[in-house]
């Protein structure tokens, strides 16, 4: 996987030049900025460094085929690009093992993804894996359960404490709940056991 290096002094005008020699647009890339120390008579650099997520998501497809391989598992995998996000659908002849309890197998597969594709690129890269839409299902009930929850606490207005969840599954919850006028919702504790706390909200005036 090829990275491309590009140096000047503004990263705007650096960008829309990598842009236009690479043929790509912005969202189809994905780049970190840093500083190169110029000599004794020159000011610092603007250094961009760009991978273009075509190429790390090709990168991350490899990564998943070799994880089959290994497990002994016969299986394709999908790759899809949107909004700077790369996804990952999974399908094989044995997608309980690799969804495993409450889908622990899954986010180990995803964690280990995640890591082996950073510690490559050098650049954070937002990476989902979903195994015949496993994870499509569970945001779904999940979302159905923390809006029941939030009506309840509507009328309740006591704070209701969820189950520890990932960083993932916290976010969704959040989002779930934006919309509910009275409802406030934050995460509290330690991981992994850090969880949401939905809690009752006076309405502003």
């Amino acid at each position: 996987m090829e990275k491309y290096i590009y140096k000047g002094k503004n990263e705007e005008e650096i960008l829309t030049k990598a842009l236009e020699e690479l043929g790509v647009k912005k969202e189809e890339i994905i780049y970190k900025t840093g500083e190169e120390k110029g000599g004794l008579f020159q000011g610092k650099k603007t250094v961009l460094e760009i991978v273009k997520l075509e190429d790390v998501a090709a990168l991350g497809k490899n990564i998943l085929e070799e994880l089959l391989r290994g497990f002994g598992i016969k299986g394709n995998v999908e790759r899809k690009i949107r909004d700077t996000h790369i996804s990952y659908q999974i399908h094989s002849d044995k997608n309980n093992i690799l969804i495993g309890k409450r889908g622990k197998i899954l986010d180990a597969i995803q964690t280990f993804m995640k890591q082996s594709i950073n510690s490559q690129v050098g650049i954070f890269v937002n990476i989902i894996i979903d195994i015949e839409d496993y994870k499509e299902k569970q945001n779904y009930y999940l979302i159905r359960d923390v809006k029941k929850i939030a009506r309840e606490v509507t009328l309740s207005k006591v704070p209701v404490k969820l189950d520890p969840m990932n960083s993932y599954e916290r976010r969704i919850v959040h989002n779930a709940l934006t919309k509910f006028e009275y409802i406030d919702s934050e995460s509290v504790g330690e991981e992994p056991n850090r969880c949401v706390v939905i809690k009752y909200k006076e309405k502003e005036n």
